[in-house]
């Protein structure tokens, strides 16, 4: 078989695990940004490997081993990505002026379901969810392969430990302590909903028609009494109906100051926002990625990085 014929079948065989590598590179990661870039390194370290696959193994299981092993490195002396929930207690003061952005902490990114494929998305909607991911980077690296692989891709545990290089009762002892510990930072809610219907559309338009009419008696209505906004890159974050009304009381400004579009990113309602400027030019703000209950949105996730945009297929200004 030619050079180029041999590229074109592992091209063929490889690419529709792409989009399927990428959730679970960023599900490692917690960055659509490092998933991205890995997945290229996994395609490149498969390609290199590929005279020698001998079809031992499925082709999906070959690269998620390959993929794992390049997070597994790539993790290597990283700190976490966290949120601002994750690194202290709720602010009391809403009225009040943010703190310094801050910059050299390695945020938390959310994943747009659009870079996933929908099946995948469907399927695994729990394990992309965004305080689940969150709760994955507290967990030690080669603890957090083993959870993944068992409990979202279902390898068994002899497959898992011939990755890692370790015992079948050692990845055993392992999943125990990650899902305890996950159990612990994001104890799974029952009232959590996944919204596919119309009900769920409509709430999410009158979530974007109270910012872009500057209605907050009609946001007030939507807002679950325990609901949390946090926005990375400030540490600023707020709980409580009450504290949060305060804080975008203070923020949301005039009628017409906000555009919002509608998106969706780790299997959540999200939101893409544009501020208007002082020439009327409407200009990237931020993503908005909400967590919906029976009793309304229960957080609000508001990550002010304008060059997540490009992910969601978006521009820096709208037109």
């Amino acid at each position: 078989m030619g050079a180029t014929t041999e590229r074109e079948e592992f091209v063929r065989l490889t690419d529709p695990y792409r989009r399927e590598l990428l959730a679970h590179c960023y599900r490692m990661l917690g960055s659509v940004d490092d998933a991205e870039d890995l997945v290229q390194e996994t395609y490149l370290r498969a390609w290199r490997s590929y005279e020698g696959y001998e079809g031992r193994a499925s082709l999906r299981t070959w690269l998620h081993r390959i993929a794992t092993n390049t997070c597994l490195t790539a993790l290597e002396g990283r700190v976490r990505r966290p949120l601002p929930s994750g690194l202290g207690g709720p602010g009391d003061a809403p009225e009040g002026p943010l703190r310094a952005p801050v910059a050299d902490v390695p945020w938390l990114q959310p994943l747009p379901d659009a870079l996933v494929d929908p099946a995948n998305v469907v399927a695994a909607r729990g394990s992309l969810r965004l305080a689940l991911v969150a709760a994955l980077q507290n967990l030690p690296a080669r603890q957090r392969a083993v959870l993944i692989l068992r409990d979202v891709l279902a390898w068994r545990a002899p497959e898992v430990a011939a990755l890692l290089g370790t015992s079948t009762a050692a990845v055993k002892s392992s999943l125990q302590r990650a899902r305890a510990r996950l159990d612990e930072l994001a104890p799974e809610e029952e009232l959590v909903t996944e919204p596919d219907g119309p009900e769920d559309r409509e709430l999410l338009d009158r979530y974007m028609a109270a910012f872009e009419h500057a209605d907050m008696d009609a946001l007030l209505g939507l807002l679950q009494d325990g609901v949390e906004l946090e926005m990375p890159p400030y540490l600023d974050w707020f709980s409580g109906k009450k504290d949060v009304m305060r804080f975008l009381g203070t923020r949301v400004g005039y009628a017409g100051r906000l555009r919002m579009v509608p998106t969706r990113a780790n299997g959540q309602p999200a939101v893409v926002a544009y501020a208007r400027d002082g020439d009327g030019v409407y200009r990237a703000h931020s993503v908005q990625v909400l967590e919906v209950s029976g009793a309304g949105i229960a957080r609000i996730t508001a990550f002010f990085d304008v060059g997540l945009f490009g992910h969601f297929g978006l521009s820096q200004v709208l037109s």
